[in-house]
């Protein structure tokens, strides 16, 4: 029985970057060119992309006769593959430029050559056909090269998502399933603020310290291309490049206090990562977050992992949102029985609750605690518990509050929700967000407060 044609999924070991790939071209004329290629990615079966970095003579070929021939060796086994190729176009941004982009300058930084392997472009090429070269190794059966059971950890933490009943264990699950299943040391999850134009950490696993509600602009770092574009990052190499290294907060925003009360919460990650990969956490066109994991190993991260972590992103995704619609129901059903409580016995040292209006920043005396939404968010709880003696809440009614500043259904209240009650918690606060049904919760405050709105400019 004669075998299937090979395509570029079959030999996709071959693209990750290892052992450069060597490409033969011909001038308008027949002369011949050979000349190593940094980069070549897989985009799907029938289609690659190769590195352009510089108008040398392998890319005036192509551009005067667009056929050509690529070499690959497989890293395992020195298996060599020939591939007939026909240039088709040229990308200079978007998710794939910028998927190139972040592994060439791992590769740049892995080989010391960041001031040559600078990427211009993306070339995209039809391959026409492999040919498997004869006497070059074989591919490897899988009992000569086991993998970790990417599948079976992903259908176990599959289960366990569907299983959440409440965002925070969804969150929760997350961590433990990447830890437990895909042997995963640090990972970290983000949500998209819309209105900012920032994520923001909700829940992470492996850092000393927990980086709830640290945050990083899109397009800054690994983790924000990869929300900005909409597609996976992965970095097989410690790369030096700062658009692609872990990119810390900008300088604090001067709220008009002392500059030891600054808003900055470090975002968790390692000092010296060799690989890292982060995947965008999306439903349908709209961006949630985005998950991130990293490891001190090179070439850590496959693409296994790369497919594994993008189906697991998108489940996320769905039972995110699905969890979110569950719980608006459920408080619009029970809206009749949410009532007051009475506020607790007062105490000898009331909190101050300091609320800025410029940024919404949160600050407990003169603790910082968060800022943004979920800042416009607690001024409100704190307002309402002050005002009306009022301790129990819905989700619903603060999604319904234009004062709040929700952007759209993408925008995440049950994260917002979870990152506020998280770091109440890590703060050591004397209020406490506590779920008491779905979609609703209560505030529980053991001290007094007392509130101070501070204007713009203020």
């Amino acid at each position: 029985m004669t075998a299937p044609p090979l395509t570029a999924a079959d030999i996709r070991d071959c693209l990750e970057g290892v052992i450069p790939a060597v490409m033969a071209t011909c001038a308008a004329d027949g002369t011949p060119n050979v000349a190593y290629l940094s980069h070549v990615q897989f985009v799907d079966p029938e289609h690659v992309a190769l590195s352009f970095q510089f108008f040398n003579k392998t890319r005036e070929n192509v551009l005067a006769n667009p056929a050509g021939t690529v070499l690959m060796i497989h890293p395992d086994t020195a298996a060599m593959f020939r591939l007939n190729v026909h240039y088709l176009r040229t990308e200079t941004s978007g998710p794939l430029f910028e998927h190139m982009k972040a592994r060439l300058a791992g590769i740049a930084s892995h080989s010391g050559m960041e001031n040559v392997f600078r990427l211009q472009g993306a070339d995209v090429y039809r391959v026409s056909a492999i040919e498997a070269v004869p006497g070059g190794g074989r591919l490897p059966a899988p009992s000569d090269a086991p993998r970790r059971q990417l599948l079976g950890a992903l259908r176990c933490l599959s289960e366990r998502l569907a299983a959440c009943t409440e965002t925070d264990q969804l969150f929760d699950a997350t961590m433990a399933g990447l830890a437990a299943g895909f042997g995963v040391d640090h990972a970290m999850l983000l949500m998209h603020d819309a209105s900012a134009g920032r994520l923001y950490t909700v829940a992470s696993h492996g850092y000393a310290e927990s980086g709830v509600g640290s945050e990083i602009a899109l397009g800054e770092g690994v983790i924000g291309v990869a929300a900005r574009e909409r597609t996976p990052i992965r970095i097989m190499h410690m790369t030096s490049d700062r658009s692609y290294s872990r990119a810390m907060r900008d300088s604090v925003i001067d709220t008009g206090l002392s500059a030891r009360l600054d808003t900055e919460i470090p975002l968790p990650g390692l000092p010296a990562p060799g690989s890292q990969l982060a995947v965008p956490v999306c439903v349908g066109s709209a961006l949630l977050g985005v998950l991130f994991v990293e490891s001190e190993r090179e070439l850590r991260f496959t693409y296994e992992d790369e497919d594994a972590l993008v189906v697991l992103a998108a489940q996320l995704g769905q039972a995110m949102r699905g969890l979110q619609a569950s719980a608006d129901a459920a408080a619009e059903e029970s809206a009749g029985t949410v009532a007051s409580g009475d506020a607790p016995p007062p105490a000898p040292q009331p909190v101050l609750v300091r609320y800025f209006e410029a940024d919404g920043s949160v600050f407990l005396d003169d603790d910082y605690l968060i800022k943004g939404v979920a800042g416009a968010i607690f001024r409100r709880l704190v307002c309402d518990y002050l005002h009306a003696g009022r301790e129990a809440f819905t989700n619903r009614e603060l999604r319904l509050d234009p004062a709040l500043g929700l952007p759209d259904i993408s925008d995440n209240l049950e994260a917002r929700l979870v990152l506020l009650a998280r770091r109440l918690v890590e703060r050591d606060a004397s209020v406490r967000i506590e779920r008491t049904g779905r979609g609703r919760f209560a505030l529980r405050v053991t001290r007094p407060l007392r509130i101070e709105h501070v204007e713009r400019g203020g």
